[in-house]
């Protein structure tokens, strides 16, 4: 208690200032926030008797206090960052500083000018530097310091900006309050390991040696389980996977790639022929298998027994010399991707993610499309591709569209969510595999078979789509594939060696590929095994020779301790900075469904590696809209390192109705981060052109002509009075006039009819309708056109239309059958009668639009043996557009509530509708 009166002297009845005390500097008034109050206060630097002093002087405490606080070596204040982020950049936000010192806990201070404030800071940051007689050391004591929330010592001098702070969102002290807030370690860790590896701590420190180099503070910061240390463990990271080639040896291991389309068949004999057929046993086996399941069940993501009994048969088949397990196993509905390591391989692969993606129709059906499986092995990173792309003999640009649909929306989300996702080619190495359909260019079945049985492969070759793609960089275009000395693998009559002898006839062709990309891959073996009769493909096979990267712990040991210490050496000298070449873009008339791209570029113009990211705003659980995305998000840059970034404008079914309806614009501000660094505000701004998608069915029946010739203020008007116009409809009462004249609203939007009234003339006897997507090029046509005219025929192919009709459905922000009425439709699936019932209660636009839906799909059906849809198929396909949970049920909806809006489709496609 002396001390404390010592060092803070109070005075009662007034204040005065002592004959020795000089001041230096006065910051002015300011308020002082402690429990919840805020209370005015005036601070001062002063000397007295050659010591420098902090003075605070409140004067709304009855008695007035004045408070003096040493500026010493423990004396310590921050600038606390800035949380909101707010719109209006060049407004002077105040600043806000902490303060702790001998014997007084932590304080918060607000000043309404920040640049006075930061002046007042700097003052007193000089004093204090010129009052120690050391300089600061590296590691301090923080033993009295740990129980002080968010503090850091005194900086270093600011390379830019008074105390290190550009702007009002900078974060440089920020992250020294971090970093010294977190330096109490235990005393014996090892650096981190590299990211493929980890053994365990005790192991780790069980290994320690005694003539290992001591480990700094420093380094062990990096093993507290804290998350403020993120950043730092990020970029030292970073650093480290620049400098792989320092502390990695590359040693070879075996990969077996297995690709075979087994026509729905279970197996009917071993699969050593495929599986076991090289002397010496593979490292890693990674075995696809297309059309496992033919079934309807399977189509619509349900279990399939198949997958079972091909994975029974695998494992009875690998490689005797050596023992396997299953490392991962994925699905979607005929696609299959299995992979199996040696056991003695296990403890080196970690970091296994599954993703699948449906190329199907509408994107989702997973009849077409990929699975995928990646990891790390050692230290090298692996993706693993089995697909299953479009077939017919003239689609190979639909094939190309699959492949590019694959790369795109194929990532793999991180564990740590914080973490950008990972995308296929951001794999060191890429094998991709499966039936990929590509055909031969020749229309002649006989004239490939004579070719074939003379032997001239390499005639044949160069009429193969997948070649021909590649050259064209259309497709696979930075992959590589062996050469092909076997005959091509499809079609053969099922459970023969005998080529299609059925009335279609089909051409032969590669189907089935193996390719890879990426260094350090040596093909040992590119084959068919024509002993597997099961299918009408015949299975193909890879042998890899594979450098993978693994970890010298000792060289990696040294170079990571050489790191922290240069990091430390940088990150007092140093700050990081960036340059954009841009700061505001423009997207006009965007529509829905079509992206639209603008690029600018950052670079790194400071002296040390920096790492960028783009940061939610103020309440905000995402850095943007959902309407936009920035590519890359966030990554490192070294000093005069360039990246360039790509801002991409894409309106979806999801954000589509609030852009129609005014309520949400074109328009964003994007916050870039530089950690230790300052904020750069970036400026979205554009306009939207409204679309028929994503428009109510009530607004839609009030407008006769096409949606982009009604006035923008008149569409807000239909959007507010589609709630009246469907209760009044429920009541039956009469329908207010559309925008033209006194004229009834429409039965059904023309857009729907005009859709149908297409489909049901032109595509009844069209194959596989509803089950082939079509091309994104035919779909934006086909929206264009819906936008802005009424046309008499509509452009793009059958298919096409068929899905454009899908996604109307999918994009309606209130599906045909309202949500209020979906759990009374499961509860009557049963019972046709009471289904009926429900239809009735139906607003009368939404009751129009069933109706007519139903008796074109009972239309359909007449034609199956044409068109290959079933009433089953149709009713799960459409129960998801047409009886959609409220979105709060979304996620919940189980397999049965699934199959019982399934059967009340049933009811209306099976029956007839008295209506």
């Amino acid at each position: 208690m002396e001390q404390v009166q010592r060092r803070a002297t109070r005075m009662i009845g007034g204040l005065e200032t002592k004959p020795y005390e000089e001041t230096l500097r006065d910051l002015g008034m300011g308020v002082e926030v402690t429990s919840g109050q805020r209370v005015r206060c005036e601070l001062s630097l002063v000397q007295r008797r050659g010591e420098y002093e902090l003075v605070i002087r409140s004067r709304e405490k009855e008695p007035p206090v004045q408070e003096n606080i040493p500026i010493n070596s423990r004396f310590k204040y921050v600038q606390e960052a800035e949380e909101t982020l707010l719109i209006d950049i060049a407004a002077n936000t105040g600043c806000k500083i902490r303060i702790q010192g001998d014997w007084t806990e932590e304080r918060l201070f607000e000043f309404q000018d920040e640049e006075q404030c930061l002046a007042f800071f700097a003052e007193v940051l000089r004093v204090q530097k010129a009052q120690a007689k050391a300089p600061f050391p590296d590691h301090v004591d923080h033993a009295s310091w740990h129980q002080v929330k968010g503090l850091s010592g005194p900086p270093e001098p600011p390379a830019a900006g008074i105390l290190g702070f550009e702007d009002n969102f900078s974060a440089m002290s920020l992250e020294k309050k971090r970093n010294l807030q977190n330096q109490q370690m235990s005393a014996r860790r090892e650096p981190p390991p590299p990211p493929p590896s980890r053994p365990c701590l005790r192991e780790r420190e069980a290994a320690v040696s005694k003539d290992q180099p001591k480990v700094s503070n420093t380094m062990r910061m990096l093993f507290v389980p804290n998350t403020q240390t993120g950043q730092r463990e990020g970029l030292i990271k970073h650093i480290i996977a620049k400098r792989e080639k320092e502390y990695v040896n590359i040693q070879n291991f075996r990969f077996f790639v297995g690709t075979w389309n087994v026509n729905g068949q279970s197996p009917d004999s071993g699969l050593e022929p495929w599986l076991n057929c090289d002397p010496e046993p593979p490292d890693i086996y990674c075995i696809g298998f297309q059309e496992l399941d033919l079934s309807t069940e399977a189509f619509f993501y349900f279990e399939s027994t198949k997958e079972q009994e091909w994975l029974t048969a695998v494992e009875k088949a690998l490689h005797v010399k050596a023992k396997y397990k299953k490392v991962q196993l994925v699905r979607l509905v005929g696609m299959m991707l299995l992979i199996f390591a040696r056991k003695d391989h296990l403890s080196h692969i970690r970091d296994i993610m599954a993703e699948t993606v449906g190329t199907g129709i509408m994107g989702k059906m997973g009849n077409k499309g990929g699975v995928a499986v990646r990891f790390v092995f050692h230290n090298t990173t692996f993706c693993i591709v089995n697909s299953h792309l479009a077939a017919h003999v003239e689609d190979f640009e639909r094939r190309n569209q699959d492949y590019k649909d694959i790369c795109a929306r194929m990532s793999f989300q991180p564990p740590d969510l914080s973490q950008p996702q990972l995308t296929i080619m951001k794999h060191d190495i890429v094998i991709w595999l499966g039936d990929l359909n590509y055909r031969l260019c020749l229309p002649d079945a006989n004239e490939v078979k004579g070719l074939i049985s003379r032997g001239d492969l390499q005639q044949l070759l160069m009429y193969d789509q997948l070649n021909i793609q590649r050259t064209q960089k259309t497709a696979f275009a930075d992959f590589t594939e062996g050469e092909i000395k076997f005959i091509p693998t499809y079609k053969f009559d099922s459970k023969t060696d005998r080529w299609d002898s059925s009335g279609k006839c089909r051409v032969p062709a590669w189907c089935d590929r193996i390719l890879w990309r990426g260094g350090s891959v040596n093909q040992l073996q590119y084959r068919s095994h024509m002993e597997l009769k099961t299918s009408d493909h015949k299975p193909v096979s890879s042998l890899f020779l594979i450098g993978v990267k693994v970890v010298d712990e000792r060289r990696y040991r040294k170079m990571f301790e050489d790191i922290v210490r240069m990091m430390d050496r940088m990150e007092n000298e140093f700050l990081p900075s960036l340059e954009l070449s841009g700061r505001e873009f423009l997207f006009e008339n965007v529509k829905f469904r079509q992206l639209r791209k603008e690029k600018f570029q950052i670079t790194n113009n400071g002296q040390v590696t920096c790492h960028f990211s783009f940061i939610p705003k103020l309440n905000d659980s995402q850095y943007c809209k959902p309407w936009l995305r920035a590519e890359p998000c966030e990554g490192y840059l070294e000093p005069n390192e360039t990246v360039d970034i790509s801002l991409d404008v894409y309106v979806s079914k999801d954000s589509v109705t609030l852009l129609n309806s005014g309520e949400e614009k074109i328009e964003e501000i994007l916050v870039l981060h530089l950690d230790r660094g300052k904020d750069y505000f970036l400026t979205i701004s554009g306009s939207y052109l409204p679309s028929c998608f994503g428009t109510s069915l009530e607004a839609l029946c009030r407008m006769r002509r096409p949606i982009r010739e009604v006035p923008i203020t008149k569409l807000v008007d239909l959007g507010e009075d589609s709630f009246l116009e469907k209760e009044k409809s429920v009541l039956e009462m009469v329908p207010q006039d559309s925008e033209d004249s006194g004229d009834r609203p429409l039965q059904v939007p023309k857009e729907i009819w005009i859709l149908v009234d297409h489909l049901f003339k032109n595509a009844c006897h069209q194959e596989d309708l509803f089950q082939t997507p079509g091309m994104q090029n035919d779909l934006q046509d086909i929206i264009e056109c819906l936008d802005t005219t009424i046309p008499e025929t509509i452009p793009g192919s059958n298919h096409s239309v068929a899905e454009a009709l899908l996604i109307f459905l999918e994009a309606l922000p209130e599906p045909v059958i309202c949500y209020e009425l979906y759990q009374r439709c499961l509860d009557c699936s049963q019972e046709s009668r009471l289904c009926r019932q429900v239809i009735t209660q139906l607003p009368r636009s939404h009751r129009n639009v069933f109706r007519y839906l139903m008796g074109f799909l009972r239309e359909l059906l007449k034609y199956s043996e044409d068109n290959n849809v079933s009433a089953n198929m149709l009713a799960t396909l459409f129960a998801s557009l047409l009886l959609r949970p409220p979105p709060n049920l979304l996620a919940k909806q189980t397999l049965q509530e699934r199959q019982r809006a399934i059967n009340f489709l049933l009811v209306f496609l099976l029956g007839v509708d008295d209506n």
